[in-house]
C-alpha cells in the first residue's frame, strides 16, 4: 500500500469526523435497512420524478444480461448528462450516510456508472477517493487500486445500483486484497431482489436511497405509472430473486398475477396504435375483431354501423368490394370514431419494400388513410416492414406480421414464427403485434406490449371443408395466450348479427376476465 501524506491523513480524520458529528441513526445489525425517509422526502420524490423525466428509470420490455425479460429498466448512466440530476444524487446517497452514522476513512466507486457519483461526493464533501481498475495492466504498477491509502483504513463502496450485489463485491475484494476494510456500501436505487441479504452475508451494511419500491410508491402517486404496472414490476421482482429474500423489503408481496391488463400492456409498447387499441379494450370491454367478409363495400359499412357498440376492431378486405370509391375511407372512419373501434385492413402485404410502399400508400384504395392496422407476410424479409413503415408510422398505424395461421398444413410456425418475433423486436416503434395461434407455446420470448390476434374462433369450435380450424373464444384467450378474438362467418351469417356480435364479445371478455383471476 502506498503510505498517506500528513495533509491526506488530516483530510480523512475530518472526514471521519463530519460524518460522526452529523449521525442521526445507529445501527444495531447489518440487516436493519436506510430507508430513504431519512432524507427529505420532498426532495426524494423530487429526484424520482426527474429520473424518470430523464429515462433514467423506464417502463416497458426489456431483455435483461441474464436473458430475462424485463418490465423495467434503470440506466443511470445518462444521469453524467444532467449536472443538476447528478448533483442531487450524490447529495442524497451523502445523507443517508450521515443519517445513519457511516464512518469511513475515503472512497471508492465500482466502475464504471458509480464512477462520476463518487467524484461527486468527494469533491463536495472533501472525501478521499480511490479508484478500482476494471482491468489490470500488465505492464507499469499493475495496481488494480489507484490512490492514496494506508492499510488498515475503512473504505466506502459507492454503487449506483444494487441487484444481486455481485458488482459490489467485484470491488469489496481488491480494496480488502491490499489491506483496506469495507463495513459500508451506498447505493441511489436497490431493486430489491436479494442484494443486501447478500452484502449483509458478507458484513456489509448497504445504504439505500431508493428502494425501488419507493420508486414505484411514488410515480404511481404522480401518475407516472398504473396500479397494474405497478403490480407487474412487483411480481417480477418477487420472482426474481437473487438469494434469500432476507431484507425485509416491500416487494415479497406483490402476487405474481396470471396475465397483465390490457392497460398496464398499453404502457409496455412503443407503437401509439396499440397504445390506443389496449386502452379502447380495457375502457370499452371488448375483445372482439370482427372479420366481415361481406362481397359489397355497401354491407361492410351497414354492418359496420350495426356491429360497432360491440367490437373494438373491423377487418375489412377491400380488395372483395367491387362498388369501393373514394368515399368508402371516409364512412369507415366515421363509423369507427361514432362507435369507438379500429380498422383493420387484412391485405397481408408479401411483396419486396419498393412495391409495398406503392400498395399501401397510393394505389385505388389507399390503405394507409383510412386503416388504422393492416398486417404482412414476413417472407420477403425486414425490408417489408421498412417500405410499409415509411408510409404508416407518420399516420399513426400499426402493422402485424403473420405468425401463425389458422388454416390447417400452415407453413407458418416453428422457426418462421421466431423469425417475426425477432423482426418485431426489431421495429417496436411500428410493429404492434402478430396473428397468431397459440402465441402461449411460443419458444421465443415476444414483448408484452405486442397484441396477440387469433382468428378462427367460434363458439362451437371444429373446421371447415376448406381447411379452417375454430377455436373457441375461452380456449383462445384463456389457453393459448390470445388476445384478441377473430370472429366472421360465426356473426355475419348470423340470423342476428347483431346478438351474435354481443354474445361473442361477453364470452370473449369472460374469458379474458378468468385469466387475471
Amino acid at each position: 500500500a502506498t503510505h498517506a501524506s500528513p495533509s491526506f491523513t488530516t483530510s480523512a480524520r475530518s472526514t471521519r469526523a463530519r460524518v460522526n458529528r452529523t449521525r442521526t441513526v445507529a445501527h444495531s445489525s447489518s440487516l436493519n435497512r436506510p430507508r430513504a425517509m431519512a432524507v427529505n422526502e420532498e426532495k426524494i420524490d423530487a429526484l424520482i420524478l426527474r429520473l424518470h423525466e430523464i429515462e433514467a428509470v423506464k417502463f416497458g420490455e426489456f431483455k435483461l444480461k441474464s436473458g430475462i425479460m424485463s418490465p423495467i429498466y434503470i440506466d443511470l448512466r445518462v444521469i453524467v448528462s444532467y449536472p443538476d440530476v447528478l448533483a442531487s444524487v450524490a447529495g442524497c446517497m451523502w445523507d443517508v450516510l450521515k443519517a445513519n452514522g457511516a464512518e469511513f476513512d475515503n472512497m471508492c466507486g465500482v466502475p464504471y456508472t458509480a464512477l462520476p457519483i463518487a467524484t461527486c461526493m468527494s469533491l463536495n464533501n472533501d472525501c478521499p477517493m480511490l479508484m478500482r481498475r476494471k482491468e489490470v495492466k500488465d505492464y507499469g504498477t499493475k495496481k488494480a487500486i489507484e490512490g492514496a491509502f494506508t492499510a488498515g483504513q475503512t473504505c466506502l463502496v459507492v454503487e449506483d445500483l444494487v441487484t444481486s450485489g455481485a458488482s459490489v463485491m467485484e470491488t469489496v475484494e481488491p480494496l480488502n486484497q491490499v489491506g483496506l476494510k469495507v463495513k459500508d456500501v451506498v447505493v441511489l436505487i436497490d431493486r430489491e431482489q436479494g442484494g443486501e441479504a447478500r452484502l449483509a452475508s458478507n458484513d456489509l451494511r448497504l445504504h439505500a436511497v431508493l428502494p425501488l419500491s419507493r420508486v414505484l410508491k411514488t410515480l404511481e402517486k404522480e401518475g407516472k405509472m398504473s396500479a397494474d404496472l405497478v403490480q407487474s414490476v412487483k411480481a417480477f421482482i418477487a420472482a426474481n430473486q437473487t438469494g434469500p429474500n432476507a431484507s425485509g423489503n416491500e416487494m415479497g408481496a406483490a402476487e405474481t398475477p396470471k396475465r397483465l391488463a390490457y392497460a398496464a400492456r398499453a404502457e409496455l409498447t412503443a407503437n401509439q396504435c396499440a397504445k390506443e387499441l389496449w386502452n379502447l379494450m380495457e375502457t370499452k370491454k371488448t375483445n372482439l375483431c370482427v372479420a366481415a367478409d361481406v362481397n359489397t363495400a355497401a354491407e361492410l359499412i351497414e354492418l359496420a354501423d350495426k356491429l360497432g357498440p360491440e367490437i373494438c376492431i373491423l377487418k375489412t378486405h377491400c380488395d372483395l368490394y367491387p362498388d369501393f370509391d373514394d368515399t368508402f375511407g371516409s364512412k369507415l372512419l366515421e363509423l369507427a370514431a361514432k362507435h369507438k373501434f379500429m380498422i383493420f385492413e387484412d391485405r397481408k402485404f408479401a411483396d419486396i419494400g419498393n412495391t409495398v410502399v406503392g400498395q399501401y400508400g397510393s394505389g385505388v384504395h389507399k390503405i394507409a388513410d383510412w386503416s388504422h392496422i393492416t398486417n404482412a407476410h414476413i417472407v420477403p424479409g425486414s425490408g417489408i416492414i421498412d417500405g410499409l413503415k415509411s408510409v404508416g408510422l407518420a399516420k399513426g398505424r400499426g402493422l402485424l406480421l403473420l405468425a401463425e395461421m389458422s388454416s390447417k398444413g400452415t407453413m407458418a410456425n416453428g422457426a418462421y414464427t421466431e423469425a417475426a418475433v425477432k423482426m418485431a423486436a426489431e421495429h417496436p416503434d411500428f410493429v404492434m403485434g402478430f396473428i397468431s395461434t397459440r402465441p402461449s407455446a411460443w419458444k421465443a420470448e415476444w414483448s408484452k406490449g405486442l397484441v396477440q390476434m387469433t382468428p378462427g374462433v367460434q363458439l362451437g369450435g371444429g373446421g371447415d371443408a376448406m381447411g379452417q380450424q375454430y377455436n373457441t373464444p375461452e380456449r383462445v384467450i384463456g389457453e393459448c395466450g390470445s388476445d384478441v378474438i377473430i370472429v366472421g362467418r360465426g356473426i355475419y351469417r348470423a340470423a342476428d348479427p347483431a346478438a351474435a356480435a354481443a354474445e361473442y364479445r361477453k364470452a370473449g371478455w369472460d374469458a379474458y376476465t378468468a385469466a387475471l383471476a
